[in-house]
This record gives C-alpha cells, structure tokens and sequence, in this order.
C-alpha cells in the first residue's frame, strides 16, 4: 500500500461528539462482533470503542464486501476512523459509516510495531497517526482494556469458552447447516476429543495424516451462519482465530452421519454456535500477523516423519516410463518447467490413476503439457463478476467503437448532475478538430485535481484514449431521459492509462454519485465503480490444457491460479505487451511447434477434480491446475 503525505487530520474526543456531525476518532476497541449478513446485501461489523475521555460509543460498520470490514483481530485492537457520522440511539450518540469512510486498525500491544491494517491500497498515516497509536496503547495497558488471553489446544478444559489461534488443515461439510474444521496449533489437547469419521469424497484438503501429527489435531464443529464463511476459507493453510469456541464434554452425535456411531461419553467435543453473541465468529488471520509469525515456528519445528519419507520418495528418481508408443520416454532427461506450490499431503498419481479416482480431492501428477485452447494470446483475458460467477470475453476494438458511435447518434439534450461543472473540450484528432461535452466534480476545483477524473459525452473510442494521457481516469457518459448515465456496461465504464474496466451488466445498479464527494483518499477505479454503482468486473486467464504422461492424458483448466502459474497479472497481460509476450513464451516452451527442436518439459502440477454440468447438463467429471507455478530460473 502507498501512504498519502496530506492532508492533516482533526480527531474528536469520545466524549465530544455530537449528534448529526462527520468526524475523525480513535479509540481502543473493547468489544466486536464477527461481520454478519443484514437483511439487506450489506455485512454489518459492531464494535464498542473508548478512549481517554473513558467514554465508550458504540459502532457500526456496513460494507457489501467482506474484505472491506475492519481487521480487527482481538479486543484492545486500536482502531481509527475517518469520516464516520454520527447519530443518536437510545439516548446516546454512535458512529456509523458513511459513503467515503475509511478504517483502518492497529494491534493494541505496548511495544510491537505499528502496522496499519485495511484493505485501502492508499491510506494517509504519518508520524502524529503513530504518536496517537502508541498513546493509546500506554493508556490502555495502564488503565482499562485488559487483553484477552488466547487459549492453545493444550490449555483447553471441559466447558468453557475460549479464543483459538490455529491454521485450517481440512474440512467437510457434515449437512446444509454444519461443517467440520480439522485444525492444529502444534500443542496437543489434553482431553480424548471425539472421534469423526468422514470420507475423502466430502473432504475438502487431505484426508488422512500421520498418526503423530493427528495426535495434535482438534476437529471443530461450526454451524448456522459461520457455514457460509467456512465455506470460503482455503485448505489446507488459512490461518485462523476462532472466538467463543466451546468445549463440550459428554455424549455427542454428529450431524451428517448415522445414528449408529456409537456414543462417546468422555470425548470433548469443539463447537461453534451459530449468532454473533459474545463475539462468535471466525477470522481469516494474515501471515504478516505477530501471533501467525509465532505459529508458524511452532508449526515449523514440527517433525512429522511420514511426511519426510513421501517427500525423500518423491524426490528419488523414478525408472524411467514407457512411452505412448511403447518407448523410452525421457522423463528424467528433460527439465522439470514448473513445479507445485501447495502444501497438500499428498503421493504423485499417475493420469490414469487420477482419472480412475473419485471426483471431489487434489492430485499431484509430473505431466507434460500436449496441447492448449485457445491458441491466440487475447483470448485468455476474460471479463469475470464475482458476484454473480459470470464469464465473457473481452471485447475488441471493433465491437466498442461501434458503441461509442451508437451512443454518440443517440445523445440528446440532458442535465448535468447538481455536483458536476460542464465545459468542452477540444481534440485536434485526424483531419478535423472536435468539440466534446465534459464535466468534472466541483470537489477538483483545485488546479492540480481536475485532472483526476473527467467525465467525457459523445466521444469515440480513439478520443476517449486520447485523452488518458491528460486525465488519470476517463468516464464516458451518454444521455438517458434527460439525464448523464453511463455507456452500455458492454464498453468500458473506466479507462486509466492503458487499464479498462468493466461493469457487470447484471448485477450493477448504475447511479450519477460524485467519486470524490465525502473527501475520499483515494480515487481508483473500486472507488469510482462504488460511486457509479458497478459491480467490477475483473480480468482473469481461462485456458483449456491437454496434459499426458505415459499412462494416459486428460483435458484440466488453468483460471484460478493463472496468475500464479504465469507469474504475470491478467490486468497486466491486458495493458503490457511485454507482459502478454512474457504469457506466450511459456507457453511456446512448454508446448514447442511441431518441427521445433526442443523437447517438452515435465511440469509437476497438483490438480483438482470436481463434478460440474456441460453444455447439456450432463454432469461430468472436471480437472482443473492449481497452487503450481513456472519454476524461475
């Protein structure tokens, strides 16, 4: 993230705020809940801070995007807010968040590092924003907001409640409303806990481990609404901290399964209710995190001997294979291209032992790549909403300048939005010179500013990109019942620089607000779509591969860890020729052109297999590369 260098700030006392204001504060966090779905699209945080005034001011934060909420880790968290708004409830004054309102927190122990935490890319912070931290901090630590202690595996008693760091190893849907984390901390819990048996075919990372290292994992039962989340977090490595995590003793059956597992009357059982009271929920720790630091050497110094004999196996060369055609195929002679990058335990499978298997877990294989769809570099870029999980191509120039002409012809007679002032500007493109309608926001009266943002009428295609080299970010605008709206979602809504970006048509819900109203900090192009209400649209890689190995051969897809794999950013690929030259020469020495001299390198790739419908609804068996990546040179 860059660090703005102005403006200054002015913070408010708790203890002064005043009903009907937009204000700055800081405050020691004393109590939070896990965001949780409201009624509405949005995701609401609760928090209860105070400060040196020894006033505590409840509040809340709604955002439609988990990642956007505040990273609040534990209790003493500090926590600055900018721009927040203040209201009255239950004859009290609380904050609530408003359209341009950033947070961002900090870890509330006296003497570690000050490290701003959000999800902001650019976020003002300066020597007065770490003097305010490390006050708060002193003042903390020497009156109020004690620290809750966090709780290993191997201080866990029988009921009670308790707070777990820990790094999610596997885990299983049990049914709609329960599913199953197998997780570790390196200590061992000293109570018999109980036992739960699923099979690989419900089990999302690996099925089974050492019988040492099982001796050191906890199976945690979360239900209701912590389902949804659980379902998104990633095996085998997320690390997590769990709140209000209750140890159950007694007799206790498993959702899912039947009724003839037998009763185990002395087995601790780990549950997660279901609600937000006291608390409850689940957090999604960063590695950078200081308790996550300290995991990892715990977890690090671990010695799991099975796993040194499968990695000693695998890394022995093996005979050389057969090849397709009864040959010697040189395995061991050609380079080794790409490689994996998991930390799935898992032993290599051949092809045909990975088609043979069940669809639903992670395979590792050392394959050589045949052939792949499509050929031409510009039709891996794809336009996908992760809203709504949709895909479509990019368009090409042709198809959007047909647009800009239609809206063009199509303009008619309209009012400018209250917060824009209309000018015109004057392009000497081609033979002729053009006059085009713009406007930019009263906010970017100051010299500099205007040219942050420019909303442009009536141009084509070429002029729109003409002016990125003035403007840092190019809207184009048509007119609609008499009023400025945006293009057809089909064209670009936002172009920077080279960079364009795309609104879903399906899930935006296009609206004229001013991008740089409320003082927001940082104008780009997530700030601008939420002001325009579009749902972003990112660029991503979708290639088809055709992959062998001497025992047979399958079709896998290469999307979600593309980037990984390629080492190259879709955007980047889409804005940078060398980027996109980089993406076709890997590609060109993976699967040489007939003729070519060189051979084709074996790539150790884990793959993933699921059940997905095709195009007549059939369900089938999918494959598709993940967590591996070109070696470096």
């Amino acid at each position: 993230s860059r660090l703005t260098k102005d403006p200054k700030y002015t913070y408010v006392r708790l203890s002064e705020l005043k009903p009907g204001a937009v204000v700055n504060v800081y405050g020691v966090v004393v109590f939070f809940k896990q965001p949780c779905r409201t009624r509405g699209t949005d995701f609401c945080t609760s928090l209860k801070i105070t400060d040196q005034s020894n006033q505590s001011v409840c509040c809340n934060i709604f955002c439609e995007k988990l990642e956007d909420h505040p990273k609040i880790f534990r209790i003493g968290d500090i926590i600055r807010l900018h721009r927040v708004k203040t209201q009255s409830f239950n004859d009290s004054v609380m904050l609530i968040n408003t359209f341009g309102t950033s947070v961002v927190t900090f870890d509330g122990e006296q003497g570690g590092p000050v490290e701003p935490r959000t999800s902001c890319r650019t976020f003002h912070f300066d020597q007065d924003d770490s003097r305010a931290v490390e006050e708060l901090r002193a003042w903390r630590a020497g009156r109020l907001v004690v620290l809750p202690s966090l709780t290993p595996l191997s201080a866990v008693q029988p009921r009670t409640f308790f707070d777990l760091t820990c790094q999610l190893l596997a885990k299983a849907s049990m049914d709609s409303s329960c599913t199953l984390l197998r997780v570790w901390d390196g200590s061992r819990c000293p109570h018999p806990q109980l036992k739960v048996d699923i099979g690989p075919d419900v089990t999302e990372g690996p099925w089974s481990f050492s019988a040492q290292k099982e001796q050191l994992i906890a199976n945690i039962l979360v239900f209701d609404n912590h389902v949804e989340l659980a379902k998104e977090l990633k095996v085998p490595g997320d690390f997590l901290r769990i709140y209000n995590l209750r140890a159950i003793p007694g007799s206790h059956r498993l959702p899912g399964l039947s009724s003839s597992q037998p009763a185990e009357l002395h087995h601790l059982a780990f549950h997660l209710h279901g609600g937000t009271a006291y608390g409850r929920g689940i957090r999604v720790l960063p590695e950078t995190c200081p308790e996550v630091q300290e995991l990892k050497r715990v977890l690090d110094s671990f010695q799991d001997d099975d796993l040194h004999d499968l990695l000693e196996a695998w890394n022995t060369p093996p005979e050389r294979p057969s090849g397709e055609n009864g040959s010697s195929e040189p395995e061991l002679w050609l380079p080794v291209a790409a490689g994996r990058r998991c930390s799935h335990v898992l032993c290599p499978e051949r092809l045909s032992e990975v088609r043979r298997s069940a669809p639903g877990g992670f395979h590792h294989v050392r394959v050589q790549l045949r052939s792949f769809q499509p050929s031409r570099p510009h039709q891996l870029l794809k336009l996908y909403c992760s809203k709504c999980c949709s895909m479509q191509d990019v368009p090409d120039d042709d198809l959007l300048e047909d647009i800009f002409s239609q809206a063009s012809r199509k303009a008619a007679t309209y009012e400018p939005p209250p917060w824009a002032l209309s000018g015109t500007a004057t392009l000497p493109l081609g033979p002729s010179v053009r006059t085009l309608d713009v406007h930019v926001s009263k906010e970017l009266l100051d010299g500099v500013k205007t040219k942050q943002l420019i909303f442009i009428m009536g141009s084509s295609l070429e002029e729109a990109l003409h002016l990125t080299s003035g403007y840092r970010n190019v809207v184009p605008v048509t007119s609609s019942r008499g009023h400025m709206t945006l293009l057809d979602l089909s064209a670009p809504f936002l172009f920077r620089g080279r960079r364009r970006y795309y609104g879903c048509r399906s899930c935006s819900n296009v609206v004229m607000r001013d991008p740089c109203s409320g003082g927001v900090e940082l104008m780009d192009e997530k700030s601008i779509a939420e002001a325009l209400g579009v749902e972003l649209m990112r660029l991503v890689f979708l290639m088809k591969l055709e992959l062998r190995d001497a025992t047979d051969s399958l079709h896998a897809y290469l999307w979600r860890d593309a980037e990984l794999f390629f080492g190259v950013t879709a955007e980047d690929a889409a804005a940078n020729q060398e980027s996109q030259s980089s993406v076709c020469r890997t590609l060109e020495s993976l699967c040489p052109k007939e003729g070519s001299s060189g051979g084709r390198p074996w790539l150790d790739l884990c793959l993933v297999s699921y059940r997905a419908g095709d195009d007549g609804g059939q369900a089938q068996t999918c494959y598709q590369v993940c967590h591996s990546a070109m070696a470096t040179p």
